[in-house]
This record gives C-alpha cells, sequence and structure tokens, in this order.
C-alpha cells in the first residue's frame, strides 16, 4: 500500500483539501482535520482508483473531494476486515474501525455519477 494523497478540512461534512504533511494524533486523527475528535471514525481512508473510475466518468475530481483523509493505491479498502490494524507510513498504525459510510444526502458527485463510492 502506498498513501498518494492527504486532505483535511476545518469541519464535518466539506470536501477537504489535499495538504503535503499530516499530524496523526494517537486517539484523535489528523491535527486541524474536522474528523478528528471523540469519535470511532477519525481517518477516512479511499482507494484512489475508486477516485480516478470516477474522473473516467467525466467529472472533475480532486483528491479530497469525497471528504477522504487519506487516499491510496494497492489496497481495495472495501474488504479490509473491521478491527485490522494497519501502518501508515513508518510510524503509525490505525485500526479500522468501519468500512464504508452512509450516504446521508446526496451530493452532485452522487446524481451526476449514479453511485457513492464511500
Amino acid at each position: 500500500m502506498k498513501i498518494v494523497a492527504i486532505a483535511v478540512s476545518k469541519s464535518k461534512g466539506t470536501p477537504k483539501a489535499p495538504i503535503a504533511r499530516a499530524l496523526l494524533v494517537p486517539d484523535h486523527g489528523i491535527e486541524g482535520d474536522g474528523h478528528a475528535g471523540d469519535c470511532h471514525r477519525q481517518v477516512s481512508l479511499l482507494d484512489a482508483d475508486q477516485i480516478e473510475k470516477v474522473r473516467q466518468a467525466g467529472l472533475k475530481v480532486a483528491f479530497g473531494s469525497f471528504a477522504e483523509n487519506i487516499a491510496t493505491v494497492g489496497i481495495d479498502w472495501k474488504h479490509v476486515p473491521v478491527g485490522t490494524r494497519v501502518m501508515l507510513g513508518a510510524e503509525a498504525v490505525i485500526k479500522i474501525t468501519q468500512i464504508g459510510k452512509t450516504c446521508h444526502r446526496k451530493c452532485a458527485i452522487y446524481y451526476r455519477a449514479g453511485d457513492c463510492i464511500m
């Protein structure tokens, strides 16, 4: 697995902006991100291939457009069992607590792509 993008936003429910580096705080999430804190879903992961499929469908999306914190290649997150521990970089270890998330309100990307990739 390789990390290809890291993104954060100040509040939940908004697209995230790519950043060059991040600090993963134990039992908190990514410093400065709206999802960090007392929650079981502190960091969201997305397979970059899913983003590329949406791009190939003609949509203009960037890393962070799906509110994902970390985009990767080499692992299909839908098939990683809950409870699995994953090494990010040389020092950080995360635990998978949920697969996917409920699309509470369908965004413009859903209507253009016909599906939610999260």
